[in-house]
């Protein structure tokens, strides 16, 4: 077969190159062989890095089975640990509420055992709750209830363990009230509204009462159940009734009647 020129020129440079290196002196040669070398390391390094790295990211990637039971087995710590903080936070506010009530209870000139709610009334539910304590507690039919914040109402019927607590607005909790004013008018907080159960009539007022809204309204001591000064709520209004014969005003509770937890019973001194 026949070479072409161009063949003949590039054999002729190789034959040249050959005979060139073999004239060469034995440090030269050396030299010019660690030259080489040091172009051509770098690039099988590369390739050799090339090679691993695709060998490790077909190591790395996980059949779709393992991937989805992966995902849903941390899908349901991250559930359980959102509960527990839940859980954690809801001990906490607890234990604030817990050390106001037992921080208030200090000041207070009464003899008081706390309670936590455990039932409210299925049918009329802001008119009556049970509470954890009963006859073997110490509790006695229309003790006095109340919270840190104001009066709830009394002391119904009692059990061994459990009692009933008649709330301010049931027809069956009427409590003589003291208008905080300069003519110390009294009234009876009587029932309230059905829809709204922060809000408490008070009745049987002088008809010349000097009412404002606003006013403190506490209990005024009379009729033996309720001692003296204990927080009602505050007067939102008033109206003449019965044809002028007395005032009858609206109150708001101070005490948060829907969303009793715990309440402290008055015992007898």
């Amino acid at each position: 077969m026949m070479l072409r020129r161009p063949q003949w020129i590039g054999l002729a440079l190789v034959l040249a190159l050959t005979v060139t290196l073999l004239a060469l002196p034995r440090e030269a040669t050396a030299r010019l062989k660690l030259g080489l070398g040091s172009l051509f390391v770098p690039l099988f390094g590369l390739a050799n890095s090339s090679r691993q790295a695709a060998r490790n990211a077909a190591e790395a990637v996980l059949p779709r089975s393992a991937l989805i039971s992966e995902n849903r087995a941390l899908k349901l710590e991250n559930e359980q640990l959102r509960l527990q903080v839940m859980r954690a936070e809801e001990v906490a506010r607890e234990n604030a509420r817990l050390r106001q009530l037992f921080a208030w209870r200090q000041t207070t000139p009464w003899k008081l055992k706390l309670a936590g709610v455990v039932l409210r009334d299925p049918s009329n539910w802001w008119r009556t709750i049970q509470i954890d304590l009963g006859s073997r507690d110490g509790i006695a039919p229309n003790l006095p209830v109340l919270t840190t914040s104001g009066l709830v109402g009394r002391v119904g019927a009692v059990g061994l363990t459990r009692s009933q607590v008649v709330l301010l607005g049931d027809p069956s909790c009427r409590v003589s009230a003291l208008v905080e004013n300069e003519t110390r008018d009294t009234g009876v907080i009587s029932a309230g509204g059905p829809l709204d159960s922060s809000l408490v009539e008070l009745a049987y007022l002088s008809r010349n009462a000097d009412l404002k809204p606003g006013q403190n309204v506490v209990t005024s001591g009379l009729g033996g159940i309720f001692p003296k000064g204990i927080p009602i709520g505050r007067l939102v209004d008033a109206h003449s009734a019965e044809y002028g014969l007395y005032t009858v005003g609206r109150v708001r509770l101070a005490a948060n009647l829907s969303a009793l937890e715990e309440v402290w019973v008055m015992l007898a001194p």
